[in-house]
């Protein structure tokens, strides 16, 4: 799916799609969140850089957990930044939080000025991952962490087998119907089928630049979440 129709999707779907997430992940996207808000480590003053921010729910997070620090956040979709702005204003979190339209390839982002980047459940929308790692790269300190979350497959062969079943077959018809499009949840399917295995991402990750890879499995595999470092010079 090429970019223009990826965010004619999200700008299609973003009224509902908080609700559409937790539906079908039978609330395991809250844990998700905040297991990756507890691996950052923030400190006061630090500065977080959330990509394909969407509604703003990671940002609420990460900005929940550490209070003191600041989260900028970029997405593609305009829709999909006025609901996350209207949550944080509803939450009073304007001071922590900043949303600003921008692709994840050319990020309006200053070099070596955040400590950490997360993307959750956006990189396998990027067809040129390696100008997205790059950039990723680019507008983290030294001593940085890159945190990029996504959906995967249990390595466990009954439990593969089972969440197979749910993903290709339950999913996408009552995703779809859910989110009154025909093509969103199946579209969700397609990508995950497509998008690299642990070996071949984490070694796209280490070739833009970071080092101490490492890979967290979430719910017995069904999200991961793959770190990598910016070594201080």
């Amino acid at each position: 799916m090429k970019d223009t129709a990826v965010k004619a999707m999200f700008e299609t779907i973003a009224t509902g799609y908080d609700f559409q997430n937790s539906f079908l992940s039978l609330r395991r996207d809250v844990y998700w969140r905040k297991a990756l808000a507890e691996m950052l480590q923030l400190k006061d003053g630090d500065i977080a850089l959330d990509v394909a921010v969407g509604t703003a729910e990671i940002a609420l997070s990460i900005s929940g957990r550490y209070p003191g620090a600041r989260v900028i956040g970029v997405d593609f979709s305009p829709a999909m930044l006025r609901v996350g702005k209207k949550k944080i204003e509803d939450r009073g979190r304007q001071e922590q939080i900043s949303l600003t339209a921008g692709d994840g390839r050319l990020l309006p982002v200053r070099s070596n000025s955040v400590e950490a980047l997360t993307i959750s459940f956006g990189i396998r929308n990027v067809e040129e991952r390696d100008q997205a790692l790059a950039e990723f790269y680019r507008v983290l300190k030294p001593g940085g962490r890159l945190y990029v979350m996504e959906f995967s497959y249990p390595d466990q062969p009954v439990l593969y087998k089972l969440y197979r079943f749910y993903f290709d077959y339950i999913l996408p018809p009552i995703g779809n119907l859910i989110s009154r499009t025909n093509y969103a949840y199946s579209y969700l399917a397609e990508s995950v089928d497509t998008f690299p295995d642990d070996a071949r991402f984490r070694a796209e990750i280490e070739a833009a630049g970071f080092t101490k890879t490492a890979i967290t499995q979430l719910t017995f595999g069904i999200a991961k979440i793959y770190q990598g470092r910016k070594e201080a010079q």
